[in-house]
């Protein structure tokens, strides 16, 4: 069975940046998981294909009016990680979202993805 690499990992996180969906779905096992980063829970739970690409979809809307910036990945195993960053103009000043994806792979796609996010007070 093949298995998650550093190159794949980062072209899922280059997919997110540029906002490919369809790509990104491309990564993902039939039985995947997304929990979101914000959301009612806290963050969000999507499970199925459908439900992830949804989920995608809204946050990488919530994020629209942001720069996306990636950061460091890593593989370790049936494990992963990648740092990320969102960085928008808010009343003439830049503020820097900052997070991180935890991921489980199942061979060389992505069960499941979990990202957590630290924001600023205003």
């Amino acid at each position: 069975m093949a298995k998650m690499t550093l190159e794949r990992l980062e072209q899922f996180n280059d997919a997110w940046a540029r906002g490919d969906v369809a790509k990104l779905m491309s990564f993902m096992t039939d039985d995947c998981i997304y929990q979101a980063s914000v959301g009612p829970e806290p963050g969000e739970t999507f499970e199925g294909r459908a439900a992830v690409e949804a989920g995608f979809r809204w946050m990488l809307a919530h994020d629209g009016d942001s720069e996306s910036r990636g950061g460091r990945c890593a593989v370790l195993g049936d494990l992963g990680i990648a740092e990320w960053s969102y960085v928008k103009d808010e009343g003439g000043r830049s503020i820097e979202t900052r997070g991180c994806d935890i991921f489980e792979f199942a061979g060389d796609r992505i069960r499941r993805k979990d990202a957590f996010r630290k924001t600023f007070t205003p």
